[in-house]
């Protein structure tokens, strides 16, 4: 599978631009750890976009992400993925065993609250963030509360990766794609 085929599935599945640009930033988070680590970053990729592929037609926990995966398997994705995908979730009970399924659980949620900082920002950008905004954000949790600090801990750990190094090499991938989903703000990138 390709990021193209991954793609057409993303188009085909999901219609809310910010579930979008969340699978985006995932993705962007997943190669940047792929490419670290020496990891087949085309797979990696792949699992981080299509991880929430099915939010929409199954948005709650007793049907996400396992209803996707029949759809998934048709679409000829391959089985190390949609076994990432499943343990993405803490709900499905599949241990995350391989460094792909760890880091995708890692990325998941982590780049949800960096975006909601960002948004915050006067700046609207990624490109002026840093782990230390994101740190003053951490305490208050009615902020950002969708995203869940116990799960980014938790994915931080398993992972072994400092929290904090977490968030800036989070928020260094997401950097790369700040134009395409709308994180840009009024700045440009550092050179």
């Amino acid at each position: 599978m390709n990021r193209s085929a991954a793609l057409e599935i993303v188009q085909k599945y999901v219609k809310n631009q910010n579930l979008i640009n969340h699978m985006l930033c995932v993705e962007a988070a997943m190669a940047f750890y792929a490419e670290q680590l020496h990891q087949d970053v085309d797979t990696w990729r792949i699992a981080g976009l299509l991880h929430d592929f099915d939010w929409e037609i199954h948005p709650t926990a007793d049907l996400h992400p396992s209803a996707g995966e029949p759809i998934l398997r048709e679409q000829g994705v391959p089985e190390e993925i949609i076994r990432a995908i499943q343990s993405h979730a803490r709900h499905t009970g599949i241990q995350r065993i391989t460094l792909m399924e760890k880091a995708l659980f890692a990325c998941d949620e982590v780049t949800g609250l960096i975006t909601a900082v960002a948004l915050v920002r006067p700046s609207r950008s990624l490109y002026d963030l840093t782990s230390s905004s994101v740190k003053k954000k951490w305490k208050d949790s009615s902020f950002a509360a969708g995203a869940n600090r116990e799960e980014i801990l938790q994915g931080a750990n398993e992972f072994g990766v400092d929290l904090w190094q977490h968030m800036d090499n989070v928020i260094s991938a997401m950097r790369n794609i700040a134009p395409e989903i709308g994180l840009a703000g009024n700045l440009q990138p550092a050179d």
